[in-house]
């Protein structure tokens, strides 16, 4: 069996090319949709057709949508050989161990980094190493570097970076090594995306991690939110006397983060006509009803058009301010929205669409604030152990709204 028959997709440049055809080990940072999966699965096949063997597709776990893609287009190429051989597909492919045979080629395993000992073990000709930014190091050092001695097999390590570790070393040392190949591709690199939704992206998108995720750049740590003190120019807003807030033509959002045991409930005002935090109350150890009587007062002074509120665990307290008829919309925190509101406001902050108080509280919970990274390659925000990220969440459910509305300029108001 061959892969003459076969059509693989053409490398769309010369840095995909690259990774497809050079024959000893490539370590490629490479920015969203530029093309990594489709590169290594081709190169995979071309290296089979070469050397019949064994190769594995090492992924970072099966919750990971990059080892999905490549799982779906290595079984669509190994189906049209199948077809044209005239040889039944379910014979040849595992879906409970995903493997792949090929008779006169060899076999493709896919394995996870989830358990590093697992790959140690039996010789291979080729391995890929995707998301290998997000792997242990010893998943390479300790097991993949070896299984690869029996035959001098190479390995393909692709993937986002994700700061300086020991994947960025390796992707350094690899434009030194002989044998090895650096490749560095950003998504605008991939000419069948549209460079205008890229620059859409990029307007919506935090500047650090448009960086790191589209143009692949090593960042060095850092702080989640950036510019924060330059952002800390807002001002309270005071009240005239009869009790409506200063601009009373304004619209004004509220963020509710309701204190548990021993965290804080914040509520954080947004005037969203100008785009400025003008109140933050921030409380602990009140009783509910106590709180639901401050937060309806806030929002009859500010005559609040809506007020987004935390849900979680605090139905006593959802059912106390339904009863209050004020305007709210409640928001569950999972991790997808929670890194979707986060997102918004570092977006808001960085780009000065979102002026902020310059209260210490609220500044140091935001320079603080921090990513984890997940096994499905994802980020957790939150406050390092042992901190409050309370203004933050607030702060983020009001702009999660406010961001929406068109600031315009502040008018003067006569003395």
């Amino acid at each position: 069996m061959g892969l003459n028959d076969i059509a693989l997709k053409k490398p769309h440049s010369d840095k995909q090319r690259s990774m497809v055809e050079f024959d000893g080990n490539v370590v490629a940072f490479c920015g969203r949709r530029f093309g990594k999966t489709d590169a290594y699965v081709h190169r995979i096949y071309k290296k089979m057709s070469r050397r019949p063997g064994l190769y594995w597709w090492v992924g970072l776990s099966w919750r990971s949508a990059s080892m999905k893609r490549a799982w779906r287009e290595v079984t669509t190429i190994a189906r049209s050989i199948y077809k044209v051989a005239g040889l039944k597909e379910r014979d040849y492919i595992n879906r409970s161990s995903y493997e792949v045979r090929l008779p006169g080629l060899g076999e493709i395993w896919f394995r996870t980094a989830e358990n590093p000992s697992s790959l140690a073990g039996e010789g291979i000709r080729g391995a890929v190493v995707d998301e290998f930014s997000l792997m242990d190091p010893t998943v390479w050092s300790e097991y993949l570097q070896g299984t690869l001695l029996d035959h001098g097999g190479w390995a393909a390590f692709g993937g986002v970076p994700k700061g300086i570790n020991w994947a960025s070393m390796l992707w350094h040392d690899a434009a030194v090594w002989p044998g090895w190949l650096q490749v560095h591709a950003t998504s605008y690199d991939n000419p069948y995306i549209s460079r205008a939704a890229l620059d859409e992206v990029k307007a919506n998108t935090s500047e650090s991690t448009f960086n790191q995720e589209y143009l692949a750049q090593i960042l060095d740590g850092g702080a989640i939110f950036t510019k924060v003190r330059e952002a800390a120019t807002a001002r309270p807003q005071e009240y005239a006397q009869h009790g409506y807030p200063s601009h009373p033509k304004h619209r004004y959002i509220v963020g509710v983060d309701w204190g548990k045991y021993e965290d804080y409930s914040v509520f954080a005002v947004i005037d969203a006509t100008v785009g400025e935090l003008c109140h933050l109350d921030r409380s602990r150890h009140l009783d509910y009803t106590f709180q639901i009587r401050r937060l309806e007062d806030l929002c009859k002074r500010f005559q609040v058009s809506q007020m987004v509120v935390e849900t979680n665990n605090n139905e006593t307290a959802i059912e106390l301010i339904r009863k209050t008829g004020l305007p709210m919309q409640e928001f569950t925190t999972r991790n997808e929205n929670k890194f979707n509101i986060i997102e918004g406001l570092k977006v808001g902050i960085e780009k000065g669409q979102l002026k902020i108080l310059n209260d210490v509280t609220l500044l140091g919970e935001l320079q603080s604030f921090e990513a984890t990274r997940l096994p499905t390659g994802g980020l957790r925000y939150a406050a390092p152990q042992g901190y409050h990220d309370d203004c933050v969440m607030a702060l983020a459910m009001a702009w999660s709204v406010a961001g929406n509305y068109q600031p315009v300029t502040f008018e003067k108001r006569s003395r």
